[in-house]
């Protein structure tokens, strides 16, 4: 019965979301288990480049760390955000929320040659919550119940609470960096006078991802949810 219902919600996730989620699951347990090592994982451009490992390139987004805090709270924005993303501003649009991620890997490999980063799995979750952000300006998020803010300030207030946990604040910047470039160009560059679209889906993504039909069926999760630990609720403005 647990299992069925399991299945069941586990299904009901998006797609994109779901399989991304789920690799990086059943990656930490493959690390856990030690049938794998980090080692085998980690992005190395002399490895990838010289040696034809070419895996390299997708698994270093896929490996968190060992199971623990870091892990846990990577996991629960991963999800959250990109949940709410795909249930929302690209909803039906599985093809271009595809290709944002190839986008965004890309860009992120590019950056990652020039910096000392061997997993790049949270930048990339700070890309997410950061196009998130800027799609939901008017959401209000509550750190804590300390801070009170808009949307667009959550990837700053991440990347604080990151640096007083400690950790390197690089890698924030760097999702920030790329899912700006990415909001520019998909949501602020067309709509200016003498602006166009320089990203477009390939039309094999489309043949491949997008369907003709939505699910009537489809539950999608409401996006005025900010997500993340439950240290507090988000409304919108006015609301």
């Amino acid at each position: 019965m647990a299992y069925q219902t399991f299945r069941q919600e586990f299904l009901q996730v998006p797609p994109v979301t779901r399989a991304y989620t789920a690799a990086c699951v059943l990656t930490t347990a493959a690390v856990q288990l030690e049938l794998i090592t980090p080692f085998q994982l980690y992005f190395n451009p002399e490895l990838i480049f010289k040696h034809f490992q070419v895996w390299r390139l997708i698994t270093n987004y896929l490996f968190f760390g060992p199971v623990g805090f870091n892990f846990l709270f990577n996991m629960i924005f991963l999800y959250r955000y990109c949940r709410m993303l795909e249930e929302g501003s690209f909803r039906g649009r599985t093809a271009d929320f595809v290709f944002m991620f190839l986008f965004g890997g890309l860009l992120m490999t590019i950056f990652g040659l020039f910096v000392n980063l061997v997993f790049l799995g949270q930048a990339f979750t700070i890309m997410l919550v950061y196009v998130w952000s800027r799609r939901n300006p008017y959401v209000r998020m509550n750190f804590f119940g300390l801070l009170i803010f808009q949307a667009p300030f959550l990837p700053w207030v991440l990347m604080g609470f990151s640096l007083l946990l400690g950790n390197s604040i690089i890698v924030d910047l760097l999702g920030i960096a790329v899912g700006h470039i990415y909001f520019f160009l998909e949501d602020v560059f067309p709509n200016q006078p003498g602006g166009r679209r320089l990203l477009r889906t390939p039309s094999v993504l489309k043949a491949i991802f997008d369907t003709p039909e939505d699910d009537p069926n489809y539950n999608p999760l409401p996006e005025e949810l900010p997500g993340g630990f439950a240290w507090g609720e988000g409304q919108r403005l006015g609301g």
